[in-house]
């Protein structure tokens, strides 16, 4: 019988592949930093967000495309 831990870890995907991302992800993936991660995915027309209930979500491809188009955040 394998153990928690063994079967956790045969799941687990890196972020590059994830198709959506935790603000602490998105966070590791960019350097952009928390509140500035918040700030940018409260506005309305955030085209990466994704609502999950009240979990906050970053479309990671949308993401990668909004901000290779950026000047600045």
């Amino acid at each position: 019988m394998k153990n928690e831990n063994n079967i956790n870890r045969s799941y687990q995907v890196p972020i590059w592949h994830k198709a959506t991302l935790s603000i602490e992800e998105a966070m590791a993936y960019t350097g952009i930093g928390r509140d500035k991660l918040r700030e940018m995915t409260n506005r309305e027309d955030c085209p990466f967000i994704l609502w999950n209930g009240s979990k906050r979500l970053i479309k990671r491809k949308e993401f990668d495309e909004y901000i290779s188009k950026a000047c600045s955040i």
